[in-house]
C-alpha cells in the first residue's frame, strides 16, 4: 500500500476564524478551544477500507431539503501527483441521501500551502424525499476521503501557485 498523506489539524486560531465565519459568535472561546481539542483526525475504519472517515467536531441536526458547513479542522498534506476525494459516507446517503453538495470533494496536494492553511469544510445536504432528519453526533463518521493518482496532459506547463481556498485556482484567460 503506497503512503501518499498526512492528516493534521488546522491552527487553533485559524479554526477559530474560520468556525466564526460559519457560526458567528454562538461559541464561546472556552467551548471553541474544547472543540479544537476534541477534533479526531480522519482515520480507516477496517484495513480494507479505502476511505478515510471524517469525524463530527460537534452534533448536527439536519432537516430534509436543509443544508449545513462543516469546518472539519482538518488538512492534509499530500504528495504531489495525488488527491483526496470526499464522499459522503455510504450508509448516510443510503438512509438519508446526505450528500456533499459540491457532490464530490477535491482536495489537491497545493492545498495544504493555501492561505487558510488548507482547512477542509463539507457542505451536506439532507436530501431526504421521505421526510427523514438526520442526527450527526460529535465525533460521527460523516464523510470518507479517498487518495487518487491522477495525471496530467504531455503538454501541461503550468507554473501557478495557489494561494487561497475555494475557486482560487478558476483559470481565465
Amino acid at each position: 500500500m503506497l503512503k501518499v498523506g498526512k492528516f493534521h489539524k488546522v491552527s487553533k486560531e485559524q479554526f477559530f476564524k474560520d468556525w466564526e465565519k460559519v457560526f458567528g459568535q454562538q461559541f464561546s472561546r472556552g467551548e471553541l478551544e474544547e472543540i479544537h481539542e476534541g477534533i479526531q483526525l480522519p482515520v480507516r475504519a477496517t484495513k480494507g477500507s479505502a476511505g478515510y472517515d471524517f469525524f463530527t467536531p460537534i452534533k448536527f441536526f439536519i432537516d430534509p431539503g436543509a443544508t449545513i458547513m462543516i469546518p472539519t479542522g482538518i488538512k492534509v498534506e499530500i504528495v504531489e501527483g495525488w488527491v483526496l476525494k470526499c464522499y459522503p459516507r455510504s450508509g448516510l446517503g443510503f438512509k438519508y441521501r446526505l450528500q456533499l453538495n459540491n457532490t464530490v470533494g477535491i482536495i489537491d496536494s497545493d492545498y495544504f500551502q493555501a492561505d487558510n492553511e488548507g482547512h477542509i469544510f463539507a457542505r451536506i445536504t439532507n436530501d431526504s424525499n421521505e421526510n427523514k432528519s438526520v442526527i450527526l453526533l460529535k465525533g460521527e463518521g460523516f464523510m470518507q476521503g479517498i487518495f487518487t493518482e491522477y495525471g496530467i496532459t504531455y503538454d501541461d506547463e503550468v507554473e501557478r501557485n495557489r494561494t487561497g481556498g475555494f475557486g482560487s485556482t478558476s483559470f481565465r484567460k
